[in-house]
């Protein structure tokens, strides 16, 4: 069964470049120590919620767009063996500065219990 590290976060619109580059930046280390795939979808329609939404889970400002991503591993074993090699590869210096706020990003680690493809 695989693994999935799932994220959400708000990204200045302006910044969808620079955040598409550091996606392919990370896709480079992750596919490396052994991702299957990577997915970033950047807000087509993202509406306000009654109680919750994206927007205030990430506290997203006005001009920030909603980023939904994830990345899929053949199992946990490997995802967190992953982050503790990318976090003491030298080449992760080379991101630089972030597009976003990671202390208002979501992210967690999730255990498939449904997957339909057609």
């Amino acid at each position: 069964m695989t693994y999935v590290n799932g994220f959400v976060l708000a990204v200045p619109e302006e910044g969808k470049q620079a955040y598409i580059e550091t996606a392919e930046k990370f896709w480079t280390l992750a596919s490396e120590f052994g991702a299957l795939s990577q997915v970033e979808c950047w807000e087509a329609d993202v509406k306000d919620g009654h109680t919750t939404d994206f927007r205030r889970a990430t506290k997203a400002q006005e001009g920030e767009k909603i980023v939904f991503s994830w990345v899929t591993w053949p199992d946990r074993e490997t995802a967190e063996a992953a982050e503790k090699k990318m976090m003491e590869d030298p080449r992760m210096e080379e991101f630089g500065e972030m597009p976003f706020d990671g202390k208002r990003m979501i992210y967690g680690g999730f255990e498939p219990v449904v997957h339909k493809v057609a």
